[in-house]
């Protein structure tokens, strides 16, 4: 987990309601209209920045098995396909993936005196060893007429918007950690927040194709496909007496 290097930079400001503010707080706002934070005159605040970092893992691998068959009646190729296909989404039920994960897609075509039967099964594994292992049974077993395609990684839905709460969040507490160390130096003690705002938010991933040489484990495969999230936020706290009795953040 990395964080984005920041300083924090206190002034007190000459005019009614003295404000501590982060130094770069200025190069956040360039060239936008600041929105006016309405305080009252004599309450006093601290303002920084925090950011955060978090990268995580793929949840999920999607699995292609692919049957192919040509025979000169419509019966026999259909009954072999569904046969091999039956086999498949056995295979995968057994391996704890739920119906909603496979779908199954066919096609059937005449050529000649041939009938061309061409099906696909998505299979969405959830853990990565069984994943493994349903691909293993499935090769072994069957024969030249079924392909089992390569795993593709990915996340779903659910662990990215968990990650980008999680950053979020980690952003807040690190400008907190920010504020509270700047109170210190200035003999204040950090109270309640005034204002919450997430500045800047991005995501990336990194590819299999940054990495080269010798073939990758199963565990350096699924490490590959990282999705990296980030968060800038602004925080207004108030500035309180280091002798205040009041509730503090």
């Amino acid at each position: 987990m990395a964080h984005s290097p920041s300083r924090v930079f206190a002034a007190v400001s000459a005019t009614a309601g003295d404000v501590y503010r982060d130094e770069n707080e200025a190069v956040f706002y360039q060239g936008r209209k600041q929105t006016p934070l309405h305080i009252q005159s004599n309450v006093r605040v601290v303002q920084v920045t925090g950011c955060a970092e978090i990268s995580c893992p793929s949840d999920r691998a999607t699995v292609s098995i692919s049957v192919k068959n040509s025979k000169e009646n419509v019966n026999d190729v259909t009954n072999s396909v569904s046969r091999r296909l039956d086999y498949v989404i056995q295979t995968a039920r057994q391996h704890d993936v739920k119906e909603e994960n496979i779908t199954v897609a066919k096609h059937l075509q005449r050529e000649g005196e041939l009938f061309h039967m061409h099906a696909e099964v998505l299979v969405v594994f959830s853990d990565f060893e069984k994943m493994q292992h349903a691909r293993l049974v499935l090769i072994e077993k069957l024969d030249k007429s079924v392909c089992v395609g390569d795993p593709y990684y990915s996340h779903s839905a659910e662990s990215l918007n968990l990650l980008r709460r999680r950053v979020c969040l980690e952003a807040v507490d690190n400008a907190r950690l920010k504020a509270s160390e700047a109170c210190g130096i200035l003999g204040q003690a950090l109270g309640r927040p005034l204002l919450i705002r997430e500045e800047e938010s991005r995501e990336w991933t990194s590819g299999q194709h940054e990495v080269t040489g010798s073939p990758l484990t199963l565990h350096q495969r699924t490490g590959l496909t990282l999705v990296y999230v980030s968060s800038r936020v602004f925080v207004t706290f108030e500035l309180q007496p280091k002798d205040s009795n009041r509730r503090k953040f």
